[in-house]
């Protein structure tokens, strides 16, 4: 049996500019971080007196005798792309999926991770995004971005550069003095309304053309968003009022990004005394995130009391296997079930 633990990712500054077809052309460059909140990946083969060949635990249970029959599209690709047969997989996550913390894409490593372990081999990090990357963008053909795949395998807070095809991980050089600041100042709400991600990055491709320039006013606050991070003379506070910046910019990306209950909400949020935030992910719904002074957290919880709040701190690990107790796997003959 095999137990893989990967964090889920809130998404500051750059989203949409991870997006190949921008990139490639502009370059692209997101901020990110991962913390306590986590999907579990259990596997193992399936003993072999079972009346079916594999069993699927998600939101469904599926069980099957051939991987064409698998209606989940990941766990079907990926279990094609490493020859991986006769097993039970079951998936466990802190937080809801579809909500913009990429939640798909951290189901993705994590598969992968225990696939791999499940073959007997230990992969890099590296290998584990582009390898997710691989799955849901080429084999899944699911539209968005390269940063969730990224952000989920390697964890921590970092800076991810995108340019030919290829990326570059680079951690935020922060003290842990402001480190911790920042986590105070942050406050994260579920919204309750669920969306897929491909749908709402499928509307956003399609209006790219027009949307470059503020692609690239969003790519630049990237630098100024490091900026704050790393250097402690800086005021922290800017940091949510580039937030408040680059949501608004994010807002005339996609006609799906956000609506009139979404800016309701944020608006409250705002006059509660949070000086920016942002919906995390694509948009269309999800979570909320706000940088509120600390002095000003209750009150914005206060105004905010019809939404769950949800606390958490930044977590550095990524993905890993938490449990590994690997089994002589003999395949058998193909059966039928009565």
């Amino acid at each position: 049996m095999i137990i893989t633990k990967t964090p889920f990712r809130m998404s500051f500054f750059g989203g949409g500019t991870d997006m190949p077809s921008f990139f490639n052309e502009h370059g692209g460059a997101v901020i990110s971080s991962t913390f306590d909140k986590y999907c579990y990946v259990n596997v193992r083969h399936l003993p072999p007196f079972m009346p079916y060949y594999s069993e699927l635990v998600y939101s469904k249970i599926e069980r099957v005798n051939r991987i064409d029959d698998i209606i989940h599209p990941a766990i079907r690709e990926a279990m094609r792309m490493l020859d991986i047969h006769e097993i039970r997989l079951t998936y466990e996550g802190d937080l809801p999926a579809r909500t913009g913390l990429g939640t798909s894409s951290t189901f993705a490593v994590g598969m992968l991770n225990a696939f791999y372990a499940l073959k007997g081999k230990q992969v890099g990090k590296r290998k584990l995004a582009q390898d997710a990357i691989y799955l849901e963008r080429e084999l899944c053909k699911e539209s968005g971005g390269w940063q969730d795949q990224i952000a989920a395998a390697f964890g921590g807070m970092n800076r991810i550069d995108f340019a030919d095809n290829q990326f570059k991980v680079t951690p935020i050089i922060i003290h842990p003095d402001r480190k911790a600041l920042l986590n105070q100042s942050l406050l994260l709400f579920y919204t309750g309304i669920s969306r897929f991600s491909a749908e709402v990055q499928k509307d956003t491709m399609s209006n790219q053309k027009d949307k470059t320039a503020e692609l690239k006013e969003m790519l630049q606050l990237v630098n100024e968003a490091q900026a704050i991070l790393e250097d402690k003379h800086s005021d922290f506070n800017d940091f949510g009022r580039l937030l408040d910046h680059t949501w608004r910019l994010k807002r005339k990306t996609g006609g799906k990004i956000s609506n009139d209950s979404i800016d309701d909400l944020y608006e409250k949020g705002l006059k509660a005394g949070a000086l920016g935030g942002k919906l995390l992910g694509a948009g269309g719904g999800g979570f909320f995130l706000f940088y509120v002074e600390p002095d000003k957290r209750q009150s914005v919880i206060d105004a905010l009391d019809n939404l769950m709040h949800v606390p958490f701190c930044f977590e550095n690990e990524g993905t890993s296997i938490v449990h590994y107790n690997p089994v002589t796997y003999i395949p058998r003959k193909e059966i039928t079930i009565e």
